[in-house]
């Protein structure tokens, strides 16, 4: 089975080899295309940092929750060491 692998080089010098029209309608492509990536980056990136937040959120209110148990300290250290690992794995 023959690679059909194009290098950079030669994309472009068959581009220079197009008019100056078609390398316009190229680059406006290429931009465009681009452009719906970088969105789509941006909002998974959006999407991440809310749900890092939504879990840092959860997590201080169980610290919260731990400080005012009647409990023993220990488990307010455990929930502290349980964040840490989950904000080390994010």
């Amino acid at each position: 089975m023959m690679s059909n692998n194009i290098t950079l080089e030669q994309v472009e010098q068959q581009v220079t080899q197009l008019p100056l029209h078609e390398q316009l309608k190229l680059m406006a492509h290429i931009s465009e295309r681009l452009s719906v990536l970088t969105l789509l980056e941006t909002a998974e990136e959006r999407q991440r940092r809310e749900h890092v937040a939504q879990v840092e959120s959860f997590l201080k209110m169980c610290d919260e929750m731990a400080a005012e148990s009647v409990g023993e300290v220990d488990s307010a250290e455990e929930i502290r060491q349980i964040r840490e690992e989950r904000m080390a794995r994010l």
